[in-house]
């Protein structure tokens, strides 16, 4: 039998780990996890964290008013356009001439 004091510790640890989880779940976009193992749940979460961290830099730097998911939103379609992130959050601020064609990066120099 463990005494209350410890049973109570577990308790509070497991409950940090199911904030922990529900703010993973309501902040990062991880749809399923794409390995079994620790070490790919592990890394899986770690590269959302760091995407995350990046784009809240990203937006104090720029004074960007609009919210987090938002700007998650606008990189997520415009991930493979040659665009500064500044002209990519000011929305229909960012016209040229240019055609579409000519705002795609090349992925295979073909």
């Amino acid at each position: 039998m463990l005494p209350p004091f410890t049973i109570g510790e577990l308790y509070k640890n497991r409950w940090q780990v199911e904030v922990f989880l529900k703010w993973i779940k309501q902040h990062l976009r991880i749809k399923k996890f794409l390995g079994n193992s620790e070490n790919a749940v592990k890394t899986q979460i770690w590269c959302a964290v760091s995407t995350y961290v990046l784009i809240a830099l990203a937006k104090k730097e720029l004074q960007i008013n609009a919210s987090l998911y938002t700007l998650l939103q606008i990189l997520s379609v415009s991930v493979f356009e040659k665009t500064e992130l500044s002209c990519a959050f000011q929305g229909d601020a960012l016209s040229t001439d240019l055609p579409d064609s000519a705002n795609q990066l090349n992925l295979f120099g073909i």
